[in-house]
């Protein structure tokens, strides 16, 4: 009896150890496992359980609004609401779609944007956008509805309340607030502000229950333009209708105020409607007054005109024989519009004779022509304050062939943007001096002054040859080339321009397409508005600038001048003018 008792508690005690190794090293192992997870894992774990029960949210602050020269609002920021859904994670991926399939119809989603839902379900997100910044009403209607997990995050949208008016000067910004395209893109950085940040609590189905603001955003600086809106609207509303008589490709046409460089108005026809869609989506995105490259033709006679009596290489009293009504050059003969007889040296600008300005070109000589050209800038960016601005094609005087001194004569062999010739245009209007031109008027209400490398003004002609040939094209209105663009008692000054079109493929100049163009200021004596306008491939019979485009000046400059309270002032019968003009005319 003694010795089973004795094997019995033998066992027990072989047990008893076991057992009490087994506990042993299963708390040892609990142990373990608590220092791994509480100690080694701890800002794993902690990493986790924040972010399930918190999320970070950036607060975007209001962007700066877009002013007109007088106050007018061209772009702001309005408060609009975005759809987002929290996913319960106790449901399955099917279950968490069918909010989602509801607002279907409602919001208008697409299959692309079911995808991106359900890959965003598959890959375990708490926080989905389902329609960014929609309009209040169907905000409100997605809010009738009481679906579980979808929510509502105030944000702001650009509105732009004058729609496709000066479109593409302002540009355009993106979902994310961030400028595409022209003042919203060239001024991103100060439109926009500084962004701040909030924390969003969730609950255990991962529903924002408050937020805690970490960091308040700094609203955007407002911009001030020098645009006026009124005079916008004139320049657009004569160009689309000369875009659309004349079945036109496209169109563009700029006003300026001469003496400070200040832009007006600046209209490119096709235009959008940056509250629709995007610059960068579409080719009528393109702002063809800084951006598109054209050959000037006879209206880049004002630089070789400059270039001749700025170096005293013609007189005003000088004559050029054009009655052959061509002359030889490089490569073949260049003609005039009509056969003239013997011209004066204003005759060859007033009628805008190829044969007499390539003449004129001849004494002034390559060197000279080339200096001038650089004078007037041609060949580099205004420095207007809008992105992606052309620079233009300006060969050096190394490349020129034997053809280039008459070509650039007579505006071909160049190319330039419609800003460029308006600027030259200028410098005549203020006798001489190049006063760049500038559209941003001030950022925050605090004037902004025009930076250029060659300075607020340079002179690049005499004040002497600046008025002997301010004269000269307000002959070409009274009795040239530019009739057209008279504008009932005002004295104007411009001059016309028409060139064919050049195509690269076959290497030749398009008789059938032509760029119609004029530029000019008024008045002569103190010019207060300068304007270019430039028509692409006019589908009409009528094609030449002074047909088509001079009249655009006229409605714009009268339409203008009206709104400003400017009136013509009593002066001198013009007819005597032209007819001491006439003096010695051409039999």
């Amino acid at each position: 009896m003694n010795i089973a008792n004795g094997l019995y508690q033998k066992k027990a005690r072989r047990r008893t150890k076991f057992l009490a190794l087994v506990l042993g090293l299963w708390s040892l192992g609990i142990v373990a496992r608590l220092f791994q997870l509480q100690v080694l894992g701890h800002a794993r774990s902690s990493a986790k359980v924040v972010g399930q029960n918190q999320k970070t949210i950036e607060i975007v602050p209001e962007r700066g609004a877009i002013y007109d020269r007088k106050g007018q609002i061209l772009a702001l920021s309005v408060p609009v609401q975005s759809i987002f859904y929290n996913p319960s994670p106790s449901e399955s991926p099917e279950e968490q779609l069918r909010p989602v399939l509801k607002l279907k119809p409602l919001l208008d989603l697409s299959g692309a944007d079911i995808e991106r839902i359900r890959a965003a379900l598959a890959e375990g997100d708490r926080f989905i956008y389902i329609k960014r910044k929609a309009d209040p009403e169907t905000t409100e209607k997605v809010k009738a509805l009481v679906l579980g997990g979808v929510g509502f995050q105030d944000e702001k949208r650009r509105f732009y309340p004058q729609g496709t008016l000066a479109s593409h000067v302002l540009g355009g910004v993106g979902m994310d607030d961030k400028g595409v395209g022209g003042i919203e893109l060239k001024y991103d950085a100060i439109l926009k502000g500084t962004k701040g940040e909030q924390i969003a609590l969730l609950d255990v189905k991962g529903r924002k229950y408050h937020y805690e603001t970490l960091q308040e955003p700094q609203s955007g600086k407002d911009l001030e333009l020098t645009l006026d809106a009124t005079i916008q609207y004139f320049a657009e509303t004569a160009l689309k209708k000369a875009v659309a008589d004349q079945e036109a490709a496209w169109g563009t046409a700029i006003a300026s105020c001469p003496s400070t460089g200040e832009i007006l108005a600046m209209a490119s026809v096709p235009d959008y409607d940056p509250n629709v869609s995007l610059p960068a989506a579409a080719e009528a995105g393109t702002n063809r007054a800084i951006r598109h490259l054209f050959e000037p033709g006879s209206m880049f006679k004002i630089v070789t005109a400059s270039a001749a009596l700025e170096n005293r290489r013609v007189s005003l009293t000088q004559s050029f024989d054009c009655s052959k009504g061509s002359i030889e050059s490089a490569g073949g003969a260049i003609r005039d519009h009509q056969t003239f007889g013997t011209l004066t040296f204003p005759e060859v600008i007033i009628e805008s004779s190829n044969v007499g300005s390539i003449q004129v070109g001849r004494q002034v000589g390559p060197p000279l022509l080339y200096q001038t050209v650089q004078a007037f800038r041609f060949g580099e960016k205004t420095g207007i304050e809008l992105p992606a601005e052309s620079v233009g094609i300006v060969h050096p005087l190394a490349e020129w062939t034997k053809r280039s001194l008459d070509s650039i004569s007579i505006g071909y062999e160049i190319s330039v943007t419609a800003l460029q010739i308006l600027q030259a245009a200028n410098v005549i209007a203020n006798r001489g001096t190049l006063v760049p031109p500038r559209i941003v008027k001030s950022v925050a209400g605090v004037p902004v002054k025009r930076k250029s490398a060659g300075g607020e003004q340079v002179r690049v002609i005499s004040d002497q040859a600046g008025q002997a040939l301010a004269s000269i094209l307000e002959r070409v209105v009274l009795e040239g080339t530019g009739k057209a663009a008279a504008a009932g008692g005002f004295a104007v000054a411009g001059k016309t321009g028409t060139t064919q079109i050049y195509d690269p493929v076959r290497r030749t100049y398009q008789s059938s397409k032509h760029i119609a163009s004029f530029v000019g200021f008024v008045p002569v004596d103190k010019p207060v508005l300068s304007i270019i306008v430039v028509l692409a491939e006019p589908k009409k019979d009528a094609y030449y600038g002074g047909q088509i485009a001079a009249p655009v000046f006229r409605e714009i400059a009268l339409r203008t001048l009206r709104y400003k309270g400017i009136i013509p002032p009593p002066r001198p019968d013009r007819s005597l003018l032209a007819a001491k003009g006439a003096q010695g005319k051409r039999p």
